[in-house]
This record gives C-alpha cells, sequence and structure tokens, in this order.
C-alpha cells in the first residue's frame, strides 16, 4: 500500500525486504531530481529540488508511481531484463525509473499481477488526447494485447492503440491477469464515441466477449451503450465494471458479475458467470441510472461506486471482512449504500458550512447549494419512505396469502433468517412438519377440491375439443340429406361415449 503526502513525499506499508504495520517514508524519492539528472551527480545536485509526486499504482507485488515531471517509476517484484536479455520477475526495494519513455510524459499506469500497461503521451508533453499505449511483464494469457503469448522485459508499443490509430486511449485497468481499455474515436466530424476493449484471460467471462476464450489482442466489448460517454473503469481479479456519463454501471466476469471469488457460492436465481455485460439495478432510481456517477472501482472480489457527484457511494459484491462498508460481513449481490460520512459528522459539516455563508458571498453560494441538496435529500427520503410503505403492505398480503397470518419481524421465516432468498418449498415444507393433525386435515381437504376441480375443468375441455373435432369432420364429408339428419344423434351418442371414457380415465 502506498500514498503520497501534500509535500511530494511517498509513504508506504511493506516497504523493503520486511513487512511494516506502521507508515515508512519510501526515501528513494526523497530529495530526487529528474530521471535525467540521475546520470549526472553535478546536475543532480543542482537539481535540489525534491519531485512531487501525481499518482500511485499498486499490482500483485509491484508498486509505481508517477512524478510531476511524467516519468515512471517502479519498485517491488517487477518485469526486468536478464544480463543475458532473458524476461524475467526481479525485486527491487527501491524505486527505478523506467527509461524507455524518457522523452515523452506517462500520464497513467495500470498493473496486474505480473504485466503493467502505461498509457503515454505521443509527443514530448501531454497536449490532452494524444496518449498511446504500452505494455510489458508478464503475458502468458496474452494480457499484454501483443497478439502473442511472449512475455516483455521492457514495454512494447500496443499497435490498436497507436499514434496511427483511429481510437485514442483516455482510462486503462488491469485485472490479475487480464487489461480492459477505454477510448475515445479520434474523428472530431462524427458524434463521440467511446469504446471499451479488453484482452488476456476470459475463463469466467472477465473480458465480456460472449466467451471463455483466451484473447491475445484487444477486441471491443458489445452490449455496452454507444450513445453515452464512458467515465469510468476498473477490474478486479475475475471481473470488469464500465460506468457511463448516464449513471448506467455495467459488470461482467465471475459469478454475474460480482467477482466473488471460487470459493463462494451464489445463491440467487441467475447462478453463473457473465460472459456479455449486466447492466446493475440501481436502488437509487428504482431502474439502472446512478444518479451523478463519478468512479468505480473493483477489489479482488467486491465493486464500489462512487455517485451523487461525490456525496454518495454504492458497494455490492462480497462482503468478507466489511469491505462492503455497511456494518456487515454478508455478501450483496445488489448494490447497498456505503455508510459515509457518519451523520454526526455530516451534520456538523453542515452546520460550520452555514456559520461561515453568513459572513462572506462566497460561502452564501456554498450555503445555497447545500439547502438545494438538503431539500433533494428530503424528497429524496420522503419517496424512499412511500416505496418502503408500499413493500411493508406487499410483504404482509404476500405473507398472510401464504402462511394465514401476519407478517412478524420476530417470527421471519427460516430460509430468509439463514440466506437472501425465500425457499418457499424448504418453508411449506416446515409447515407440514409443524401442522397438527386437523390442520393436516385441512390442508388434505383443500387439496382434494382443488384436484377435482381441475379434473372437471379439464374433463369439460377434452369434450368440447373432441365435439369441435367430431363437427368439423362430418361437416367435411359429403352427405345425402337423409345421412344429414342422423347427425345430431351421432354426436350425442359420441358424446356420450367420450364422458363415460374420460370419466373412466379420472
Amino acid at each position: 500500500m502506498k500514498a503520497h503526502s501534500g509535500h511530494g513525499a511517498t509513504i508506504s506499508l511493506g516497504y523493503g525486504e520486511e513487512n511494516s504495520l506502521s507508515p515508512c517514508l519510501v526515501d528513494g524519492f526523497q530529495d530526487l531530481g529528474s530521471p535525467e539528472t540521475l546520470q549526472d551527480e553535478e546536475q543532480n545536485t543542482l537539481a535540489g529540488t525534491p519531485l512531487k509526486l501525481s499518482s500511485v499504482k499498486a499490482g500483485g507485488m509491484m508498486s509505481f508511481a508517477i512524478d510531476s515531471l511524467g516519468a515512471l517509476w517502479m519498485w517491488g517484484n517487477c518485469p526486468q531484463q536478464t544480463d543475458d536479455g532473458e524476461f524475467c520477475i526481479a525485486a527491487t526495494s527501491a524505486p527505478l525509473p523506467v527509461w524507455d519513455f524518457h522523452g515523452h510524459t506517462v500520464v497513467k499506469v495500470a498493473c496486474g499481477n505480473e504485466h503493467v500497461v502505461a498509457a503515454v503521451s505521443a509527443g514530448e508533453t501531454y497536449t490532452g488526447g494524444d496518449l498511446v499505449c504500452y505494455s510489458w511483464g508478464n503475458n502468458n494469457h496474452g494480457q499484454l494485447g501483443l497478439g502473442d503469448k511472449e512475455s516483455r522485459s521492457r514495454p512494447v508499443l500496443i499497435s490498436e492503440f497507436g499514434e496511427g490509430s483511429s481510437w485514442e486511449v483516455y482510462e486503462i485497468a488491469c485485472g490479475a491477469w487480464h487489461t480492459a481499455v477505454l477510448t475515445n474515436k479520434k474523428s472530431f466530424d462524427q458524434d463521440l464515441e467511446s469504446r471499451c476493449w479488453t484482452f488476456g484471460i476470459g475463463d469466467n467471462g472477465q473480458l465480456g466477449h460472449g466467451t471463455t476464450a483466451t484473447i491475445c489482442s484487444p477486441q471491443p466489448v458489445d452490449g455496452l451503450p454507444t450513445g453515452s460517454f464512458l467515465i469510468s473503469l476498473d477490474c478486479g481479479l475475475f471481473h470488469t465494471a464500465v460506468v457511463s456519463s448516464d449513471g448506467e454501471v455495467w459488470c461482467w466476469g465471475m459469478e454475474r458479475g460480482l467477482g466473488l471469488c471460487p470459493d463462494a457460492s451464489f445463491s440467487g436465481m441467475d447462478a453463473g458467470d457473465a460472459l456479455y455485460p449486466i447492466r446493475v439495478q440501481s436502488p437509487e432510481t428504482n431502474g439502472f441510472k446512478f444518479l451523478g456517477p463519478v468512479q468505480v472501482a473493483c477489489g479482488a472480489a467486491h465493486t464500489v461506486l462512487v455517485a451523487g457527484d461525490g456525496y454518495r457511494m454504492w458497494a455490492w459484491g462480497r462482503g468478507r471482512s466489511g469491505v462492503l462498508g455497511r456494518d456487515q460481513t454478508t455478501d450483496s449481490y445488489t448494490p447497498c449504500v456505503v455508510m459515509w460520512p457518519p451523520l454526526d459528522e455530516n451534520f456538523q459539516e453542515i452546520h460550520g458550512d452555514q456559520a461561515q455563508a453568513s459572513t462572506s458571498r462566497a460561502n452564501d453560494r456554498t450555503s445555497t447549494e447545500l439547502e438545494l441538496k438538503l431539500s433533494a435529500a428530503s424528497e429524496e427520503l420522503q419517496f424512499l419512505r412511500s416505496k418502503l410503505t408500499l413493500m411493508e403492505r406487499y410483504a404482509n398480503i404476500l405473507h398472510i396469502s401464504i402462511f394465514r397470518k401476519p407478517m412478524d419481524e420476530r417470527t421471519l421465516p427460516r430460509s430468509l433468517q439463514e440466506s437472501a432468498v425465500f425457499d418457499i418449498r424448504k418453508e411449506f415444507e416446515n409447515i407440514l412438519d409443524s401442522s397438527d393433525t386437523d390442520e393436516l386435515a385441512r390442508l388434505e381437504m383443500f387439496y382434494r377440491s382443488m384436484l377435482s376441480g381441475v379434473k372437471d375443468k379439464l374433463l369439460k375441455r377434452k369434450v368440447q375439443v373432441m365435439v369441435q373435432e367430431c363437427i368439423v369432420s362430418l361437416s367435411a364429408g359429403r352427405q345425402t340429406p337423409r345421412e344429414a339428419g342422423v347427425v345430431p344423434l351421432k354426436i350425442i351418442l359420441f358424446t356420450s361415449c367420450s364422458f363415460a371414457r374420460l370419466s373412466r380415465s379420472f
């Protein structure tokens, strides 16, 4: 784990050969000049000014950082080259610069267990919209997107996202052994079009191409919205998630896109891996759009969404160790609200802002915004209360129709107490086991009465069909007027025989 302070220093947990339970300074960045000055000690001394870090990223056993000059640094178990020029994964306990990007600006980096993907400026400086994509590291599943499974010790350009491509990269993410990339169409004479590309291992559908095949070259994911802009992307161990500017969240991969890991079991109605993107339903709008989406992030087996323009968080997936932030450790198959911030802190912040609002015009605007948000929150709370009342009435009606008594939270069905799925067969078995003789007798009478009614209805319908068939067959033949006069008698005899035969069959 890593973080950078406001002064540009990097702090890390587990730095060096030994584990660390408290943050320690990554001294490799302290008083460090730009990468090009490392070869000349005199220039490094003149540089003097410490570098400021702009972003950090962590993979399975390696870490990366991008500094304010656009240089990329790496440490941990990183892809390197032996003296014989062979690929290897070697450990380094101090940050080392990636010299291959000298003269370019590294804007984004992502890493999996043993592979790295970087979005780098095509020119010397980043001017926006001119990023190309490089990859290197272990490639045993084609996760580098280079069309083969040969590992690379140094960065190699992914041809589909090169300078001459019609697509420009703006977001990258890595799973353990797969990679995902978001791109824009470069043509300005067309509507804005963003696409998601994936490659690497596909055993659990984490590539979203409808198969479990491994793919060594980038392929676009079908089934995602084409009319909206994809703003965020991330990968878990075995699943992938994207969110659009319209608030639609799409997931695919292991356990219906939840990424619950092999030792977990999905007990919902649609078990199995999602080979195509599945749209996540929003409890907030009772539809498929989250309000004010910002960013999606994937853990090993769970997903977190920041929405509400940064004021709300949703989480779903595996709940072990409380990673869903809802004060429970159970799994959640649907998005649940993360308990952040605590209510008391939230109200203190609001009151503090209101006090400051009376002293400046700038804070007046802040106060107005807060009032609007509080008003919207109050309306949403009223809406949720009405929905809760309706759901409680509906649940009570269902409970009475099944168990013949009103619902009581203290006597919830056992199957609902043990899991989130109501097992109607198990509940009926429990009812039969706990019923006395009189109740069983009433159930038997009800069953026999219902069965006899079904038999009567079925008998009538069969007779109607047979009579219609008889009339059709008789009317289709050629008959003399004398023969036509006996048709009603034949029908009556045929109907009587049919009733007798059907009665014996029942």
